[in-house]
């Protein structure tokens, strides 16, 4: 009679194989929509230090500023995100952080383009889409 060697059958090692491709191909999803959602952050405090920035600068001028004016860059601090203020008057402005082109966040649905509005001399702030604001 011949004994059986220890080891693993091919079959065996086939199906450990695909066991662990179907773990990773529900979790690396998961994990990449993880990081997309962490690193929103990086636009909401982008967007903070703007706001923080613009009530500076009206305490000395008569009416909120650009960026350039703010002193600040048209990148985020981790650059995932571009930055723009429009809509800039002496009561109002839009602060928004949009995913920058070939950047991961890009493909963040629904949160591609993050907006902070205020108005009434910074009285009403208004974060749009909310559900890219909650942590």
């Amino acid at each position: 009679m011949k004994s059986r060697t220890g080891g693993f059958t091919l079959i065996e090692l086939m199906i450990a194989v695909a066991v662990v491709a179907i773990l990773a191909a529900i979790a690396v999803p998961s994990y990449l929509e993880s990081i997309r959602k962490s690193r929103r952050s990086d636009a909401t405090t982008s967007l903070a230090r703007i706001q923080l920035a613009q009530e500076t600068y009206r305490l000395n001028n008569t009416s909120y500023g650009t960026l350039a004016a703010l002193g600040l860059g048209a990148t985020s601090t981790e650059g995932y995100y571009t930055l723009a203020i429009s809509d800039n008057s002496a009561t109002a402005y839009t602060a928004t952080a949009t995913a920058a082109v070939g950047k991961s966040q890009a493909s963040d649905s629904g949160c591609t383009a993050i907006t902070m509005t205020v108005t009434g001399g910074g009285n009403t702030i208004s974060n749009t889409p909310a559900t890219c604001w909650s942590k």
